[in-house]
């Protein structure tokens, strides 16, 4: 894993459990086939792959915080 990218990627999704699910599902997404939003390198692991997507902003997530409070899991 690539450290530098991590750490674009976490100036991006500050919060580590929602890097973490959204990096998991990602890599999942493109190891059954979907492209991914940035070319390869060559050599470059899956998940370098997802981090640099999340770190160039091409990769985002959106939190539904009223279905959250629904839940009871919104503070």
């Amino acid at each position: 894993m690539n450290f530098d990218l991590l750490e674009q990627a976490k100036e991006r999704v500050p919060s580590i459990p929602m890097l973490v699910n959204m990096c998991s599902l990602r890599v999942k997404q493109i190891n059954q086939g979907m492209r991914p939003l940035v070319r390869p390198e060559p050599g470059e692991e899956t998940i370098d792959l997802v981090l640099r997507e999340i770190a160039e902003g091409k990769l985002v997530s959106q939190v539904d915080f009223e279905a959250l409070e629904r839940r009871g899991l919104a503070h």
